[in-house]
């Protein structure tokens, strides 16, 4: 069954698209062809990447009067919580949206690598005829050089530091920095939690990312980093029309 879902939808729609974007790229250059292949991804989650920076933005919009909700209930966690949930749902948010994205892009990006390691298998160059769907025709030629400069199934040190700095780019736009604890107020743990978290997401990912993208391959640096500017792209779409 596993391996059902693994090879309906992730690993073989991922390789097909490479392969088919390598057939059709000048050159067969297996860095372009991801390139494409990681946008027409980041196409089909577009709903729920929406979604989730919508969340985003309506979190901070609802700041103030979660704040406000806090004050008022703060000798009451039952009905604080009871109000806030109702908050939440009036305005429409659905907070498990960033988690399933997370979570639907880790096959993918395990998927990817598997089709450009050396070790996967069925790794590019080489064309596996038995995967690929009737539409897709094998390349003539299939270039590991992105652009003629870095080997996509090796390691690229510049790849990967666009990776860290688009990732820290993204965090910023996504997650503004949240008010600091004010003088003299008692610590509390949710509001210290979400200070931490918010540190985390926007200094220690970042780093994550850039070791994860150098230790892996160049292929998977070059997911992050389109990944990444489609997201910061996808964030200013969001804040300028409010969709």
């Amino acid at each position: 069954m596993w391996s059902f879902i693994w090879h309906t939808f992730f690993f073989d729609p991922v390789y097909n698209a490479l392969i088919f974007f390598v057939g059709v790229i000048p050159g067969g250059d297996v860095g372009l062809a991801i390139v494409a292949t990681t946008v027409v991804v980041k196409l089909i989650l577009l709903p729920l990447s929406v979604k989730a920076a919508k969340t985003q933005v309506i979190m901070r919009e609802l700041e103030p009067k979660l704040k406000a909700l806090k004050e008022e209930h703060k000798d009451d966690r039952e009905t604080q919580a009871r109000e806030m949930m109702t908050l939440y749902r009036e305005a429409g948010l659905n907070p498990f949206a960033s988690v399933l994205l997370i979570l639907l892009q880790i096959p993918i990006i395990i998927a990817l690598y598997l089709s450009v390691y050396s070790g996967g298998g069925v790794a590019l160059p080489d064309i596996n005829l038995d995967l690929l769907y009737n539409w897709v025709p094998a390349p003539a030629v299939a270039t590991m050089l992105f652009l003629g400069l870095v080997d996509i199934a090796g390691r690229s040190l510049p790849l990967a530091a666009l990776a860290g700095i688009s990732q820290f780019f993204q965090a910023k736009l996504a997650m503004p920095a949240p008010a600091p604890r004010e003088p003299g107020a008692e610590p509390n743990f949710k509001d210290d939690f979400q200070r931490s978290m918010h540190a985390q997401m926007r200094f220690v990912l970042p780093i994550v990312i850039f070791f994860v993208a150098y230790t892996i391959s160049a292929a998977i640096a070059l997911y992050f980093v389109v990944s990444n500017l489609f997201g910061i792209a996808q964030e200013f779409y969001v804040r300028r029309f409010r969709i």
